[in-house]
């Protein structure tokens, strides 16, 4: 299953900066190990916010959620997500 997800962070101005470093180095090695493993497909930034959209590749609703969960930086995000289906008009094979 592909999702579209767009993912807002919202640090509060006044957490310790050691620690959201921390949760920051986390929330890489978390994420990268994800688009090592196939599931995060494409990450971007959104330019001039603290945001990005990414494509997820999971097996289920329920896989994505705790994914996103699992996210280090979760407790600070505002989350949307939007499921995908292959547009029969594309020619691209590889979107699923």
């Amino acid at each position: 299953m592909i999702f579209h997800v767009r993912m807002d962070v919202n640090i509060p101005l006044d957490i310790d900066e050691e620690k959201i470093n921390q949760i920051k180095l986390k929330e890489k090695m978390y994420s990268q190990s994800l688009q090592e493993q196939g599931k995060w497909r494409h990450l971007w930034r959104i330019s001039g916010e603290y945001s990005n959209i990414s494509i997820f590749d999971v097996e289920s609703n329920e896989e994505l959620h705790n994914l996103l969960q699992g996210l280090p930086l979760f407790p600070y995000m505002d989350i949307n997500v939007m499921p995908l289906n292959r547009h029969p008009s594309s020619i691209r094979e590889s979107d699923i």
